[in-house]
């Protein structure tokens, strides 16, 4: 057995996809409540890091997200929303431009956006993150069907070389 077979190496992995995704649904909820708080980068990136980040309410406990993933996803949405929603309005149908959606999904599509513009993950890999991410605050999953078609094309505008 090599070291990367054995049971530790296999859970090390585990856990920093498990943080990486909580990183994911903590910059959604962060843009949330930046857009509905006119809280600043500063004061939510420290909110969440002290306070949600592993808290435990009514004996849940929060995932613990990983704070370089999580600060860049936010920063980034915020310098680049602009441009991230001009992307994301491409991507939809023209009776229905950002401004008009969902205010979770909108901060969902920053996100993802945000991460394409990164370039640091594959836009794949984002794409299959944010569809979970969906499926987390719309447990239906017409949304998540949404999010996919939507995120799909983000992706191939921002990242055409990844496809």
């Amino acid at each position: 057995m090599t070291p990367s077979d054995s049971p530790k190496s296999a859970k090390t992995g585990t856990d920093k996809h498990k943080m990486r995704s909580a990183a994911r649904l903590f910059a959604v909820q962060a843009l949330f409540q930046m857009e509905q708080s006119d809280l600043t980068f500063d004061k939510v990136i420290v909110e969440f890091e002290d306070h949600r980040f592993g808290a435990v309410y009514e004996e849940d406990e929060m995932a613990e997200g990983e704070p370089k993933l999580f600060r860049s996803v936010v920063r980034e949405a915020v310098n680049q929303q602009a441009k991230i929603d001009q992307m994301t309005d491409r991507a939809l149908v023209a009776k229905w431009p950002i401004a008009r959606i969902d205010p979770t999904l909108r901060a969902l599509f920053r996100a993802a956006g945000a991460e394409f513009v990164l370039g640091k993950t594959p836009p794949k890999v984002v794409i299959v993150e944010f569809v979970d991410v969906a499926k987390a605050f719309f447990p239906d999953g017409k949304e998540a069907k949404f999010v996919n078609a939507v995120l799909d094309h983000i992706a191939r505008e921002a990242c055409p070389d990844a496809f």
